[in-house]
């Protein structure tokens, strides 16, 4: 592993502290190794620049901390951490600073699918190989990343569709004897997409079900696999019918902001998909502020993404009916396929984290063991 970075980072700090103006500063907000501990220029640590797509919900929180507890000092590396702050160009500043001080791997967690040719090029110029983290990215040039760790976010929204086709047939059949025949079936575990004619329902005809749906990021991977998933599965029922969408960017304040406006056009909604945890929550409180009900016992049927902490309190509380898991400890398989890729061995191209439907009446001893 090469330390003259190290040096060179030295000079550029001195030179920021004599000249406080200078306007040179590739390093700004980013956790750099620290300079005074011999032990973090140990040549026997494997250096990661990780760049984190921002801090906007729980769930992050919970990656975050799962990928610097795998990559820590006591494993056999040196974790340097950006924040993007959910913005694509921080990211790409973070991850030139990454090539800049030479480290030996890049983890990237994007914000978006696309945009990231130029500077996984730059990467793969240096000789630094690219991990990527959660979402995926969109690029013709396979060989800018040597492989992705995360969640079917496909298979999450075929997961909120079928369990929601489960729950209206057995509300209809007024019973509350649960069935176990809404698996997802094994052909869409691998982003296989679902073609709404290859899919015979068994449903009968039934009235109108009006969703809305609470969209993440737009085009982020979560965004477009849950919604395809979803609709998908939506597809095939004749009675349900998609009223509104709309983004609510991940955050508890605009998907707040969002359902208050959903309420507001729209009398009639039956259904809420909300594709993470913290709009959920956002929009639980407009739901409760515009004195209407949701959950368990509620007039709206709530589904989720996630299945944080506090979205088991919810689910307790009964304002949320299910929660899809999208399982956010991804370090330990990052840190064996960077440990694998230093022994010169051959790593899968793509390592799916699995995740589980949790119901509102089984919250309680589900959440049990759960570290977030």
């Amino acid at each position: 592993m090469n330390k003259k970075y190290l040096f060179v980072i030295l000079l550029i700090i001195i030179c920021l502290s004599v000249h406080p103006g200078c306007t040179l500063n590739p390093l700004k907000n980013i956790q750099t190794l620290d300079m005074e501990n011999n032990d973090d220029m140990d040549s026997d640590l494997i250096i990661v620049g990780f760049s984190q797509l921002g801090s906007e919900s729980d769930w992050r929180t919970a990656n975050t901390k799962s990928i610097q507890n795998a990559l820590t000092k006591e494993n056999g590396f040196s974790l340097i951490f950006a924040n993007g702050r959910q913005k694509q160009e921080n990211q790409i500043k973070d991850v030139r600073s990454f090539i800049f001080q030479e480290v030996d791997y890049i983890v990237i967690a994007p914000v978006t699918e696309t945009g990231w040719d130029t500077v996984l090029t730059e990467a793969k110029e240096a000789g630094i190989p690219v991990v990527i983290v959660d979402r995926m990215i969109d690029t013709e040039d396979e060989s800018l990343y040597v492989a992705w760790v995360g969640t079917d976010k496909y298979e999450e929204g075929v997961k909120a569709g079928l369990w929601l086709e489960k729950h209206l047939k057995e509300k209809a059949k007024n019973s509350g004897t649960p069935d176990d025949d809404w698996d997802v079936p094994e052909e869409t575990g691998d982003n296989a997409d679902i073609a709404a004619e290859d899919i015979v329902s068994d449903g009968e005809e039934e009235e109108t079900v009006n969703i809305v749906v609470l969209e993440g990021t737009i085009n982020s991977t979560a965004q477009l696999g849950r919604s395809k998933g979803f609709e998908d599965i939506a597809a095939r029922n004749k009675n349900w019918k998609i009223i509104a969408k709309e983004s609510g960017e991940f955050t508890k304040a605009k998907g707040k902001e969002v359902m208050k406006k959903f309420l507001k056009e729209h009398e009639d909604i039956d259904v809420l998909v909300s594709q993470n945890d913290d709009m959920t929550f956002g929009a639980i409180e407009a739901i409760h502020e515009a004195g209407r009900t949701c959950g368990v016992n509620g007039d709206i049927i709530v589904i989720s993404f996630d299945a944080v902490s506090k979205a088991f309190d919810m689910m307790e509380a009964g304002y949320i009916n299910v929660d899809i898991e999208c399982n956010p400890l991804q370090g330990p398989p990052i840190a064996d396929i960077i440990t694998r890729l230093e022994r010169g061995e051959k790593v899968p191209r793509i390592t799916y984290v699995e995740g589980q439907v949790f119901e509102a009446e089984n919250a309680s001893k589900d959440r049990i063991g759960r570290t977030y």
